[in-house]
């Protein structure tokens, strides 16, 4: 049976934390598909497909690029979709993993159809800086049918909003804010 991690993020920009994510799981899984998600709960300030295309630059510079698959077509506001375009390509054989940062755990269980969706995947939710992980959340997925682990890496207290915010060239490696400085995007003063 093949294990792979299913990694929707919103990327806008991706950061060295991402990447940091993205090396963990290809570690961890036989292989790692990802995609620039379009979050029903977020705004985004920038396209999918600029968004997948900075991820396409982040993915070339981890270590085991091969282990890691963009897949754009996976993108959708609604998660259960994303996992059955995914069953389509991998098969009913496949193992399905979703990763969620431990921002969205509160959120998750508000899903649509939520329920239906914990019978497809197993959680695996990824420790953020400032996000706790609380005893009342964790029962609240298992109440919905929600198995889940906790994945034991240490990401760097970087995030893609602060980088929107301060310009913080640091979070984002060479390559992504040579498209963002190319493409005009974001309105920080690293840009101009």
């Amino acid at each position: 049976m093949t294990k792979i991690a299913l990694f929707g993020t919103s990327a806008d920009p991706p950061t060295s934390g991402h990447q940091n994510i993205l090396s963990w799981l290809a570690q961890h899984y036989d292989l790692v598909v990802v995609w620039a998600s379009d979050n029903p709960f977020k705004e985004h300030q920038t396209s999918l497909k600029h968004r997948t295309e900075m991820l396409r630059l982040a993915i070339a510079e981890i270590a085991q690029p091969n282990k890691i698959l963009l897949q754009a077509e996976l993108s959708d506001r609604k998660t259960l979709i994303t996992v059955k375009k995914a069953r389509k390509i991998w098969g009913e054989e496949a193992e399905f993993t979703l990763v969620i940062g431990s921002d969205l755990v509160k959120q998750i269980v508000t899903w649509y159809r939520i329920e239906e969706l914990f019978t497809q995947v197993q959680l695996l939710i990824v420790p953020r800086p400032g996000y706790s992980i609380t005893k009342t959340d964790l029962e609240a997925i298992s109440k919905k049918g929600g198995k889940y682990a906790i994945a034991t890496l240490n990401v760097p207290q970087v995030s893609s909003t602060d980088y929107r915010r301060e310009g913080d060239q640091q979070v984002i490696t060479p390559a992504v804010q040579n498209y963002i400085t190319q493409k005009h995007l974001y309105n920080t003063v690293t840009n101009y």
